[in-house]
């Protein structure tokens, strides 16, 4: 790879990945991992400073950490779940985090299993759609938009199988991916049909 090339890839987009142009924003991770043994969750939670357990409300104990900025729900079977976290990398290296605390505390905990299971992305197209015609057109099999319930078209992709939040103002929210790249498909996918609906502002 040359200099120009390096430097290309840092400040513009990748448009053979990318045609339209924009890349989706990764805003949370959510993963699993299996820590392979019983857990006492009062114990957990007596004992760990950054971690609250009310089992009345939520039988997990909740844990968080800042770095990387995660929150993790620990359930007595010893399954984890994994939220907050910016990329993959990031995700993985939290649960590692949190399996480790579990371990200083006493318990046998070990890292099995670790499982993207959703990874949510934004992207703004920068200018508004109309939803209610999106709404009405051949693509009304995919989709349900009801605006007095929720401002959002919901339109639900088959391949790749991802939920997309579309809003009016251009805003999206990507939803329901286990790899990256089908995020960035459906968004790829979406994109064309998003511009044919693109809302015209006639300033006078």
């Amino acid at each position: 790879m040359s200099d120009e090339e390096f430097q290309g890839s840092n400040d513009a987009v990748d448009l053979t990945n990318h045609p339209s142009g924009l890349v989706p924003t990764l805003q949370n991770i959510v993963s699993t991992v299996n820590l392979d043994c019983k857990l006492d969750l009062k114990e957990i939670a007596l004992k760990a400073r950054n971690a609250e357990y009310n089992p009345k409300r939520f039988a997990a104990v909740i844990m968080r950490i800042r770095e990387p900025k995660t929150t993790a729900l620990i359930f007595a079977s010893g399954r984890m779940v994994c939220t907050g976290a910016k990329t993959e990398g990031f995700s993985k290296l939290a649960a590692r985090k949190y399996a480790r605390i579990v371990q200083k505390l006493g318990f046998d905990a070990r890292f099995k299993d670790f499982k993207i299971q959703n990874i949510v992305a934004s992207c703004d197209l920068k200018f508004p759609i109309r939803l209610e015609l999106l709404a009405v057109s051949v693509h009304s099999v995919f989709l349900s938009y009801e605006p007095e319930m929720f401002p959002g078209l919901i339109y639900r992709m088959r391949e790749p199988k991802i939920v997309l939040l579309i809003f009016v103002s251009g805003k999206i929210v990507i939803t329901g991916a286990k790899k990256r790249e089908e995020t960035y498909k459906a968004f790829e996918n979406i994109y064309p049909v998003l511009t044919q609906f693109k809302k015209i502002c006639i300033h006078n």
